[in-house]
């Protein structure tokens, strides 16, 4: 098989294991494509799969994907920590070997058309598939989530699809479609180990002092992740969230890095790991969701990032031929 193309689609399932199969199986089903990864969390209730094969496979085996989610998928019901608007939440096309950006631009604009034309899912181009500037980034197209883009969609043009009816899909919600280069999706978890210093960061008029700890924690890894993240003047190419880790007694910094050739995954460890010390919180253990390429880790190990959970085959270069 010639492996050209990745894919790492992400949809709004992290619970049930029968709906997240059902997906891996209308992927694998289509001749030219291999799964490499699959991802679930229960507290974000979204998975990520991550397949690579020939780019007319793959475009095949994501609207197949989406078909598939949107049939079992139903997003009036849908609750979970990460920000999402659909059944198939977004679909980004990563050019690998000798296949160009402009050639997976193209797989995004044929794909979202069929999403949009044949499943009747409202579909926007994101990423390097933008068709407005304001649209490049993806927290920019969700942003609001499925509420407000269901409560606006039709209302205010500025919500208008490129593809698909111009009012949402109540039960599939939208989908954005893009092409991108490598992203790293990556999760620093934390606990509280001085509550007293982390309430006195996150203090509000006192109002910290009622907080538990883990309700601390949580302000306390929202205000780390404001403090990384780009669009609040920190890292380039860093996007990023504070979130409770339910059941385990520790808090998230959940990140992507959009770039990791502008910023690097140390200067992002090494970041949060450092403020993480001064909001009174102690770094337990990162992850990495889906496959990295091997120059992510910039020479060091997964070890070095405390991701203990990390596998050999999460290296984007072990499923490539050499």
């Amino acid at each position: 098989m010639s492996i050209l193309v990745e894919c790492v689609p992400n949809f709004s399932e992290g619970r049930r294991d029968e709906v997240i199969d059902a997906i891996v199986t209308s992927i694998t089903g289509v001749p030219g494509t291999k799964v490499i990864d699959r991802q679930k969390d229960g507290d974000h209730n979204r998975c990520v799969i991550t397949f690579v094969g020939t780019p007319e496979a793959c475009a095949e085996a994501a609207f197949r994907a989406a078909r598939t989610a949107a049939e079992r998928i139903d997003m009036r019901a849908h609750k979970g920590a990460h920000p999402r608007m659909g059944a198939t939440d977004v679909v980004p096309f990563v050019p690998l070997g000798e296949v160009t950006m402009e050639q997976c631009v193209e797989l995004a604009k044929s794909v979202g058309r069929r999403i949009g034309e044949e499943l009747r899912i409202p579909v926007y181009l994101y990423a390097e598939a933008a068709t407005r500037p304001e649209r490049k980034r993806l927290p920019d197209v969700r942003k609001g989530e499925y509420e407000t883009i269901r409560d606006e969609m039709g209302k205010d043009p500025a919500r208008d699809p490129d593809f698909g009816p111009r009012v949402m899909n109540l039960a599939a919600g939208a989908t954005a479609v893009g092409a991108r280069w490598p992203l790293i999706a990556y999760n620093i978890n934390l606990r509280v180990a001085d509550l007293e210093r982390a309430r006195q960061k996150v203090d509000k008029d006192g109002s910290a002092a009622a907080l538990t700890a883990i309700q601390v924690g949580v302000e306390a890894a929202k205000r780390i992740a404001k403090k990384v993240r780009e669009s609040s003047g920190g890292l380039p190419c860093v996007q990023a969230m504070g979130l409770e880790v339910t059941g385990r007694d520790l808090v998230q910094v959940s990140m992507n890095l959009t770039n990791f050739r502008t910023t690097s995954l140390k200067r992002v460890w090494d970041e949060v790991g450092s403020l993480s010390k001064k909001y009174g919180l102690e770094v337990v253990e990162s992850e990495f969701v889906g496959c990295i390429p091997r120059d992510a880790l910039g020479g060091l190990t997964p070890a070095d990032f405390k991701a203990a959970a990390f596998q050999d085959s999460q290296v984007l270069e072990s499923h490539l031929p050499s």
